[in-house]
């Protein structure tokens, strides 16, 4: 029992035939990246050329750089030209934080005023716009040492800022900053199940579908999934969940004909209904702490968690419906289309890129899937293995990007022939998944915001 912690968008080209009956359609181009991992966590902005080497050092490539004080693995948002952070500075003159790959679950003791803040930068120059102290005061719950006190990622839509601390609260500003309302949800206490005084921090990061604000509570006590107003943030409906504490984000699926809440868990991995809260399917079964957010695309609903006895991969179809659990030595049934019994990732939401999906472990083992039958394409090893992989993968450009605990970014040529295009080091812890805009990828790094881009 040695637990490590924690703490899509396709693009398609028709070509054009000797006669100019098809025109070449271009791939769109996506400049927005409102939540953790950009539209619906699909991790993809195309349409734009992305580096592929560059230098923190010697200043190649990186178009700015700025100091953003405390901790946080929070992912940088982007809306237009603004890009959103949020960080907890801790009393502490050095706040503690150990990554690499190890089996710890103490937490840290750290009972000094923090500040929970929330940053708007100018996404051209790096230059801070604003920024606005949500909380103050000693955390309510304490974090693990690979953890922080600002895990959630900001929601945005354009008009509306979402700010989530977990125990501290919801906070929701308009783009100047101004604050619009804010939401106490009360001890949210994410921990090992089976010790109740690890506590490890909360990291689930809110979403925003439509008039909605989507957040997962899995907790010790009182675990709920709920649609909050966008305007207000009053509940418009809260669904108990019967499940242990989990780090997951939740993802929406429009794939059948009704819109559902996707959640992972260890119970109780299922779908919601957007409009009422109503469960629509469920099922049990994979790792017991579960933290990669579902992934919907490729007609098809994807799930990995990992810790335990088992560390699946589910390809689940989106009219499930009822309990959809596999009996015994099944790997598939009526609704999941297939599954892979171990190999699944504990720390990172897997990449539907392509015809391919890519899941990335811990240790940096990367596993190439054919996403519509679950066949194995490769599997490659990042790094040395002695390093921690947390932040999850991105893609643009036909390019992968894996980031990781010890900051060497690597890029993976996207298709079915493993071929590692270079290693970048940002010379800084990195836990943070990346953001990607125009071209340009937005690393929050242990003490800055960089963002690298070709000049």
């Amino acid at each position: 029992m040695k637990p490590r912690l924690i703490s899509v968008a396709v693009c398609t080209l028709f070509l054009a035939l000797s006669a100019p009956l098809f025109a070449q359609s271009p791939v769109k181009k996506q400049t927005n990246w409102p939540s953790f991992r950009g539209t619906n966590a699909s991790g993809v902005a195309d349409g734009f050329p992305t580096p592929t080497k560059w230098s923190v050092e010697d200043k190649q490539n990186i178009l700015w750089k700025t100091a953003i004080s405390g901790l946080g693995h929070s992912s940088p948002v982007i809306w237009d030209d603004l890009v959103f952070v949020t960080t907890s500075v801790s009393g502490k003159e050095k706040a503690e934080l150990k990554v690499g790959l190890y089996g710890d679950i103490d937490p840290v003791e750290d009972s000094t005023i923090h500040e929970w803040k929330v940053y708007c930068l100018n996404k051209k120059t790096g230059k801070i716009i604003w920024e606005k102290v949500a909380h103050q005061g000693v955390p309510k719950v304490k974090r693990h040492t690979k953890a922080t006190q600002a895990n959630p990622t900001i929601a945005t839509d354009g008009k509306n800022v979402v700010a989530f601390f977990g125990s501290e609260g919801m906070y929701c500003y308009d783009l100047a900053g101004k604050l619009l309302w804010k939401r106490d949800l009360g001890i949210l206490d994410s921990g090992y199940f089976e010790v109740p005084d690890a506590q490890w921090g909360f990291a689930s990061s809110p979403i925003i579908h439509k008039n909605r604000v989507l957040i997962q509570c899995d907790v010790q006590k009182g675990s709920f999934v709920a649609a909050l107003d966008l305007k207000t943030g009053k509940d418009v409906w809260r669904t108990p969940r019967s499940d242990v504490p989990t780090w997951s984000t939740p993802a929406v699926s429009t794939l059948a004909a009704r819109a559902q809440v996707v959640v992972n868990g260890w119970k109780h991995i299922g779908g919601y209904d957007v409009e009422t809260g109503k469960e629509l399917w469920r099922l049990t079964g994979g790792g017991d702490i579960p933290v990669p957010t579902p992934l919907v695309g490729k007609d098809f609903i994807y799930i990995t968690n990992a810790h335990g006895r088992m560390s699946p991969v589910y390809a689940i179809h989106p009219s499930a419906s009822g309990d959809i659990s596999l009996a015994g030595d099944e790997r598939t049934n009526k609704y999941i289309v297939w599954s892979v019994p171990r190999g699944g990732a504990y720390m990172q939401t897997p990449l539907l890129y392509g015809d391919y999906l890519y899941n990335c472990r811990d240790n940096g083992v990367l596993t190439c899937y054919e996403a519509k039958t679950g066949k194995q394409i490769y599997q490659e090893r990042l790094g040395t293995g002695r390093t921690g992989f947390t932040a999850s993968a991105v893609a643009g450009d036909g390019k992968l990007y894996f980031t990781s605990e010890e900051g060497d970014i690597f890029v993976v040529k996207a298709g079915a022939t493993f071929q590692q295009l270079g290693t970048n080091p940002m010379g800084e812890i990195c836990m943070a998944t990346p953001a990607l805009s125009e071209g340009v990828l937005f690393f929050r790094t242990q003490g800055h915001l960089v963002a690298v881009g070709g000049k």
